[in-house]
C-alpha cells in the first residue's frame, strides 16, 4: 500500500526532475560521494569583502578540529559583531565546513555577522558524542576568543542545516547543561533530531528515491550510533530524546511539508513551547529536504531564506555600543 504524501511545490518539482536521486546509502556509495569535489569557497567570497582565517583547536581527545572564521572587512571594527557558529549538513557522514555555507554568508552580508564554520569529524569513523563534542569544543574556543575575533559574546548564534541542525540542537543542550557558553539564539534548518526514525513523515518518505529518505536516514544514524542501544543514546546526539527543553535560547526551526524530518522538527518546537520557551516554526508547503540549499533561486527558497534572516535580525539582542 502506497503512503499518501504532501505534494511538492510545483517549481521545486520541476527543478528536482533533473536531479539524480537515491533511495538508500551504503558504505560503498558513501565512499563514492565523499570523492566528489567539496563546495568551493572562493566563488562565494569573490564579491564579498571578507577576512578569512583558518584555525585549528583541540578536541576533547586532542584531535585537531578545523574552524574557518569569516569576518566582514567593511564594518566598524570598534563595534563587536554578532557571530553565527555554523554546523554543516550531510547526514553526519559527509560534507565539510564549507557545505551550505552560502546560508550563513547571507547573514554576514545582512548584519555584519562573523561566520565560524566547524569541521567536525564524521561517522562512521567517529561515533557517539564525538561529533557534537567537536562542535562544542569549537564553540568554546569562539566564546573564549570573542574579543580577539571582534565578536560580541552576548550575540552568538548556533546554526546548522540537516545533520548540522541536529548538532546545533545538541550543542545548545550541552551549553545549557554545562552553563557555558552563552547562546543568544539557535537556528535549526530542517534539523536531524531523532534517531528513532518512526514518525509519520519518516514513513511517508521511504521505499523510493529522494533527496533524503528514511532508509538513508537509518544509515546515517547507524553510522553515528555504532553499537549503542536505544537506551544508551545520549540526548546530545539525538536531541528529540531530551526530557527537558526548558531554558533554551530563542529558537527558529524550519522544515518542509514533504520531507522525512517534518514531524520530529514540528514536535521539537511544540515541546519547547510546552516548556515555556520561545520558538518560531515554519513548515514550508511542498518543500523537500534541503530545498532552499539545493535550489536557492526558487521562489519558496528565497522566501524561506529571507524569513530566517528577518527572524535573526529581530532575535539578536541589540549591540549596547550601537
Amino acid at each position: 500500500m502506497t503512503t499518501a504524501r504532501p505534494d511538492l511545490d510545483p517549481e521545486l518539482r520541476e527543478l528536482l526532475a533533473d536531479l539524480p536521486l537515491m533511495s538508500q546509502l551504503s558504505p560503498e556509495v558513501l565512499t563514492q560521494l565523499r570523492r566528489l569535489p567539496s563546495t568551493p569557497l572562493e566563488p562565494l567570497l569573490a564579491h564579498r569583502h571578507v577576512d578569512r582565517r583558518e584555525v585549528t583547536v583541540p578536541a576533547k581527545d586532542g584531535a585537531p578540529i578545523r574552524l574557518s572564521v569569516l569576518s566582514p572587512t567593511n564594518t566598524d571594527r570598534t563595534t563587536a559583531a554578532p557571530c553565527v557558529y555554523w554546523m554543516h549538513g550531510g547526514g553526519m557522514v559527509m560534507g565539510d565546513r564549507f557545505s551550505q555555507i552560502d546560508i550563513p554568508l547571507e547573514w554576514l552580508d545582512e548584519f555584519g555577522a562573523v561566520v565560524v564554520s566547524v569541521d567536525y569529524r564524521l561517522a562512521p569513523e567517529a561515533t557517539g558524542t564525538t561529533l557534537v563534542d567537536d562542535c562544542y569544543q569549537g564553540l568554546l574556543w569562539v566564546a573564549e576568543h570573542a574579543a580577539e575575533l571582534g565578536i560580541d559574546p552576548a550575540r552568538i548564534v548556533v546554526a546548522g542545516a540537516s545533520a548540522g541542525g541536529g548538532l546545533a540542537a545538541g550543542v545548545t543542550l550541552l551549553a545549557r547543561d554545562l552553563g557555558t557558553p552563552a547562546i543568544a539564539a539557535q537556528m535549526l534548518i530542517c534539523p536531524m533530531l531523532d534517531h528513532r526514525n518512526t514518525s509519520t513523515s519518516s514513513r511517508q518518505y521511504s521505499d523510493g528515491p529522494g533527496v533524503w529518505t528514511r532508509e538513508m536516514n537509518e544509515f546515517g544514524w547507524r553510522c553515528v550510533l555504532g553499537g549503542l542501544t536505544d537506551d544508551q543514546v545520549p540526548a546530545y546526539v539525538s536531541p528529540a530524546l531530551a526530557d527537558d527543553l526548558s531554558g533554551l535560547p530563542t529558537t527558529y526551526i524550519d522544515t518542509g511539508s514533504a520531507e522525512v524530518f517534518r514531524d520530529e522538527d514540528t514536535d521539537y518546537a511544540t515541546r519547547i513551547w510546552s516548556a515555556g520557551g520561545q520558538a518560531e516554526l515554519h513548515v514550508w508547503a511542498g518543500g523537500f529536504h534541503g530545498f532552499d540549499a539545493l535550489y536557492p533561486q526558487a521562489h519558496i527558497s528565497a522566501t524561506a531564506r529571507r524569513t530566517r534572516t528577518d527572524w535573526l535580525t529581530r532575535a539578536l539582542p541589540p549591540n549596547p555600543a550601537a
